[in-house]
């Protein structure tokens, strides 16, 4: 499938892009040229194969979530430069 110039202004048109002359013939040969590699690959037989959205396998790298004894109120607030019925006691921001 060839792209004309035609046919790339109207993309620009419809992307609100700006292209002159030498952009619109350029633009074309690289549209032509991707449309081709794409109908090279509509001739691959893919029967049998699974759609996927990634090539390799995804995993977490992340730790299984597991409940553990929390720090305690006592060691939370130990370094605390003041405390307050078990909360930190910060000065008044809004007034």
């Amino acid at each position: 499938m060839s792209i004309t110039d035609k046919d790339v202004r109207h993309i620009a048109k419809l992307a609100r892009l700006k292209v002159d002359d030498a952009e619109v013939e350029r633009l074309a040969l690289e549209l032509s040229s991707i449309l081709g590699y794409i109908q090279k690959l509509e001739e691959l037989d893919v029967t049998g194969v699974e759609p996927t959205s990634h090539v390799l396998d995804l995993y977490s790298v992340t730790r299984e979530d597991e409940a553990k004894p929390s720090l305690g109120t006592e060691r939370a607030l130990a370094n605390a430069p003041e405390a307050e019925h078990g909360h930190f006691k910060v000065p008044r921001v809004i007034e």
